[in-house]
Protein backbone atom coordinates (compact mmCIF):
# COMPACT_ATOMS: atom_id res chain seq x y z
CA UNK A 1 0.00 0.00 0.00
CA UNK A 2 1.13 3.35 -1.07
CA UNK A 3 0.64 6.57 1.46
CA UNK A 4 0.84 9.59 -0.19
CA UNK A 5 1.17 12.79 1.40
CA UNK A 6 -3.11 14.28 1.43
CA UNK A 7 -3.78 17.35 0.11
CA UNK A 8 -7.47 18.62 0.30
CA UNK A 9 -8.82 21.38 -1.65
CA UNK A 10 -12.16 22.87 -1.97
CA UNK A 11 -13.39 24.79 -5.05
CA UNK A 12 -15.61 27.74 -5.36
CA UNK A 13 -17.11 29.20 -8.59
CA UNK A 14 -16.80 32.28 -9.45
CA UNK A 15 -19.28 35.02 -10.79
CA UNK A 16 -16.80 35.45 -14.34
CA UNK A 17 -16.93 32.10 -14.55
CA UNK A 18 -13.63 31.05 -13.00
CA UNK A 19 -13.09 28.65 -10.67
CA UNK A 20 -11.07 30.01 -7.56
CA UNK A 21 -9.26 26.40 -6.11
CA UNK A 22 -7.87 26.48 -2.38
CA UNK A 23 -5.68 23.66 -0.88
CA UNK A 24 -5.18 22.87 2.90
CA UNK A 25 -1.74 23.94 2.53
CA UNK A 26 -1.88 27.23 1.76
CA UNK A 27 -1.67 27.40 -2.20
CA UNK A 28 -4.44 28.30 -4.51
CA UNK A 29 -5.49 28.22 -8.29
CA UNK A 30 -7.55 29.83 -10.23
CA UNK A 31 -9.23 27.89 -13.03
CA UNK A 32 -10.93 28.03 -16.73
CA UNK A 33 -11.83 25.53 -19.26
CA UNK A 34 -11.39 26.77 -22.81
CA UNK A 35 -13.41 25.72 -25.42
CA UNK A 36 -10.97 22.77 -26.26
CA UNK A 37 -11.68 21.19 -22.77
CA UNK A 38 -8.56 21.88 -21.49
CA UNK A 39 -8.38 23.74 -18.08
CA UNK A 40 -6.28 26.22 -17.85
CA UNK A 41 -4.79 27.95 -14.76
CA UNK A 42 -2.44 30.00 -12.90
CA UNK A 43 -1.71 30.28 -8.73
CA UNK A 44 -1.13 32.37 -6.30
CA UNK A 45 3.06 32.17 -7.09
CA UNK A 46 2.45 33.22 -10.80
CA UNK A 47 3.12 29.80 -12.21
CA UNK A 48 0.37 28.97 -15.02
CA UNK A 49 0.19 25.62 -16.78
CA UNK A 50 -3.35 23.07 -17.88
CA UNK A 51 -4.73 20.55 -16.73
CA UNK A 52 -5.92 18.22 -19.63
CA UNK A 53 -8.09 14.59 -19.02
CA UNK A 54 -6.67 11.91 -21.32
CA UNK A 55 -8.95 9.28 -21.13
CA UNK A 56 -8.80 6.08 -18.41
CA UNK A 57 -9.04 8.71 -15.93
CA UNK A 58 -5.56 9.96 -16.70
CA UNK A 59 -4.58 13.99 -15.87
CA UNK A 60 -1.77 15.42 -17.84
CA UNK A 61 -0.55 18.36 -16.10
CA UNK A 62 1.64 20.88 -17.55
CA UNK A 63 3.77 23.61 -16.47
CA UNK A 64 4.61 26.53 -18.69
CA UNK A 65 8.20 26.09 -18.73
CA UNK A 66 6.78 22.38 -20.31
CA UNK A 67 7.47 19.60 -17.77
CA UNK A 68 4.52 17.53 -17.79
CA UNK A 69 2.96 15.55 -14.51
CA UNK A 70 0.51 12.75 -14.85
CA UNK A 71 -2.01 12.09 -12.51
CA UNK A 72 -4.75 9.93 -11.80
CA UNK A 73 -8.47 9.91 -10.94
CA UNK A 74 -8.54 7.10 -8.56
CA UNK A 75 -12.50 7.82 -7.40
CA UNK A 76 -14.09 9.99 -4.46
CA UNK A 77 -13.01 12.80 -5.65
CA UNK A 78 -9.13 11.82 -5.06
CA UNK A 79 -6.43 11.84 -7.40
CA UNK A 80 -2.88 10.11 -7.22
CA UNK A 81 0.09 12.05 -8.86
CA UNK A 82 3.34 11.15 -10.09
CA UNK A 83 5.28 8.45 -8.19
CA UNK A 84 2.51 8.40 -5.34
CA UNK A 85 3.92 11.19 -3.76
CA UNK A 86 0.84 13.12 -3.70
CA UNK A 87 -3.20 12.57 -3.34
CA UNK A 88 -5.43 15.63 -4.12
CA UNK A 89 -8.69 15.20 -2.25
CA UNK A 90 -11.59 17.51 -3.57
CA UNK A 91 -13.23 18.12 0.01
CA UNK A 92 -15.91 20.59 -1.91
CA UNK A 93 -17.71 17.36 -3.59
CA UNK A 94 -20.12 14.80 -2.18
CA UNK A 95 -17.59 12.08 -3.33
CA UNK A 96 -14.63 13.64 -2.07
CA UNK A 97 -16.22 13.60 1.52
CA UNK A 98 -17.96 10.44 1.20
CA UNK A 99 -14.54 9.28 0.30
CA UNK A 100 -13.17 10.65 3.64
CA UNK A 101 -15.51 9.21 5.82
CA UNK A 102 -15.34 5.56 4.48
CA UNK A 103 -11.48 6.00 4.54
CA UNK A 104 -11.95 7.05 7.78
CA UNK A 105 -13.46 3.90 9.17
CA UNK A 106 -10.69 1.88 7.18
CA UNK A 107 -12.62 0.77 4.01
CA UNK A 108 -9.97 -1.30 2.09
CA UNK A 109 -11.41 -0.47 -1.24
CA UNK A 110 -10.44 3.24 -0.73
CA UNK A 111 -5.96 2.62 -0.39
CA UNK A 112 -4.08 3.72 -2.53
CA UNK A 113 -2.10 0.72 -4.41
CA UNK A 114 0.30 0.40 -7.29
CA UNK A 115 -2.29 -0.19 -9.23
CA UNK A 116 -3.52 3.55 -9.03
CA UNK A 117 -0.22 4.68 -9.76
CA UNK A 118 -0.42 6.90 -12.98
CA UNK A 119 1.90 6.36 -15.57
CA UNK A 120 5.09 8.49 -15.42
CA UNK A 121 5.04 9.44 -19.29
CA UNK A 122 3.16 8.73 -22.22
CA UNK A 123 4.69 9.17 -25.54
CA UNK A 124 2.20 11.21 -27.78
CA UNK A 125 0.58 8.78 -29.83
CA UNK A 126 -0.04 7.18 -26.27
CA UNK A 127 -1.96 10.24 -25.24
CA UNK A 128 -3.94 10.55 -28.58
CA UNK A 129 -4.95 7.14 -28.14
CA UNK A 130 -6.47 8.21 -24.59
CA UNK A 131 -8.08 11.16 -26.01
CA UNK A 132 -9.66 8.87 -29.13
CA UNK A 133 -10.95 6.94 -26.23
CA UNK A 134 -12.28 9.19 -23.88
CA UNK A 135 -14.17 10.77 -26.93
CA UNK A 136 -15.26 7.71 -28.12
CA UNK A 137 -16.67 7.00 -24.71
CA UNK A 138 -18.37 10.12 -24.05
CA UNK A 139 -20.54 10.22 -27.32
CA UNK A 140 -21.82 7.27 -26.45
CA UNK A 141 -20.87 5.64 -29.74
CA UNK A 142 -20.09 1.85 -29.55
CA UNK A 143 -18.58 -0.04 -26.45
CA UNK A 144 -15.35 1.95 -26.10
CA UNK A 145 -14.46 -0.21 -23.17
CA UNK A 146 -14.52 2.66 -20.67
CA UNK A 147 -17.07 4.21 -18.37
CA UNK A 148 -18.33 7.41 -17.00
CA UNK A 149 -15.53 9.02 -16.06
CA UNK A 150 -17.68 11.86 -14.42
CA UNK A 151 -15.92 14.67 -16.43
CA UNK A 152 -17.95 16.89 -18.44
CA UNK A 153 -15.73 19.16 -21.69
CA UNK A 154 -18.54 21.70 -21.87
CA UNK A 155 -17.97 25.45 -20.81
CA UNK A 156 -18.15 26.07 -17.23
CA UNK A 157 -20.72 28.99 -17.79
CA UNK A 158 -23.01 26.74 -19.84
CA UNK A 159 -26.79 26.65 -18.60
CA UNK A 160 -26.85 22.84 -18.64
CA UNK A 161 -24.38 22.49 -14.98
CA UNK A 162 -21.27 21.12 -16.91
CA UNK A 163 -19.28 22.17 -14.28
CA UNK A 164 -18.19 19.25 -12.25
CA UNK A 165 -16.46 20.14 -8.96
CA UNK A 166 -14.44 16.50 -9.19
CA UNK A 167 -12.67 18.31 -12.50
CA UNK A 168 -9.09 17.86 -12.47
CA UNK A 169 -8.30 16.84 -9.04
Amino acid sequence: MIRPRETGYRDELLADGTVHRTYEDGGQEWRRRAPDGVVRWRDERGGTGTDELLGDRIVKRVLADGTVTYGRDIGYGRTLWGHGERLTVNRTSFGGRMGAVLAGIGIAGLAVTAAHLPPLSLTPEEEEELRQQAQSSSSGGGDGGGGDTGWDGGDWEDDDASWSDDDFG
